[in-house]
């Protein structure tokens, strides 16, 4: 076939695939660690979300999150990037996941503040006067 395209039920061609797959992971690994050595420079060495601090001995547990989950923009003054540990990379994609099935984790919450208030009456339970 000079068409490139397999015929339905000829065998596959592990070998251009396993080329293919190594091509893809080579460049994604090529493109991560240029912006990952350039956020580590311009950011701290901590977690943006929980705060958790990075030294040399444990830095791999500290992942790149782009912020607009485009992993193709990468502006060079890192303003797509945030630090995060992977716990709290791996949840903010979770919460990404439920936010495009329409779970809205990340919409404002439509839920009114609580109003009671346990010491509005306190002075007065003390016998105190208000003045």
């Amino acid at each position: 076939m000079s068409s490139g395209k397999r015929a339905p039920g000829a065998p596959i061609d592990n070998h251009k695939l396993d080329a293919v797959v190594a091509k893809a992971r080579a460049a994604a690994d090529k493109r991560e660690a240029g912006y990952r050595e350039q956020s580590l420079r311009l950011h701290p060495w901590i977690c943006g979300r929980c705060s958790r601090e990075f030294t040399r001995a444990n830095l791999q547990e500290l992942t790149v999150h782009h912020k607009d989950h485009n992993h193709n923009n990468n502006p060079a003054d890192g303003s797509n990037w945030e630090n995060l540990c992977l716990y709290c990379h791996d949840n903010e994609h979770q919460r990404f996941e439920e936010h495009v099935k329409g779970y809205d984790t990340l919409a404002p919450s439509n839920d009114k503040p609580a109003t009671f208030n346990p010491f509005a009456d306190l002075a007065k339970m003390l016998g105190k006067d208000e003045k």
